[in-house]
């Protein structure tokens, strides 16, 4: 008498990894920019290692390094229209 073949288990999902360091909106260097979340403050933080320019925006259970820096490029953008638009 054989042994009953076992089940083969499916492969485990390959999770995506995110990047967590990005270019500078200012000085236009790649990967520059550092993200960090601070999850017992509730504060994430982008900072350029070469211009200095940081940017901090409250945090979520949910947020990750590429939603800091899409909200700071996004208040990048904001602000400059706002200056076309009162010229």
């Amino acid at each position: 008498m054989g042994k009953r073949k076992s089940r083969a288990k499916p492969p485990p999902k390959k999770s995506l990894k995110l990047d967590t360091v990005f270019s500078c909106p200012f000085c236009n260097h790649g990967t520059s920019v550092e993200c960090r979340i601070d999850m017992k403050n509730l504060i994430g933080e982008a900072i350029c290692r070469i211009c200095q320019e940081n940017f901090s925006t409250t945090v979520t259970a949910l947020t990750e390094a590429i939603d800091i820096y899409s909200e700071w490029i996004d208040e990048c953008e904001r602000v400059n229209t706002v200056e076309d638009d009162a010229e």
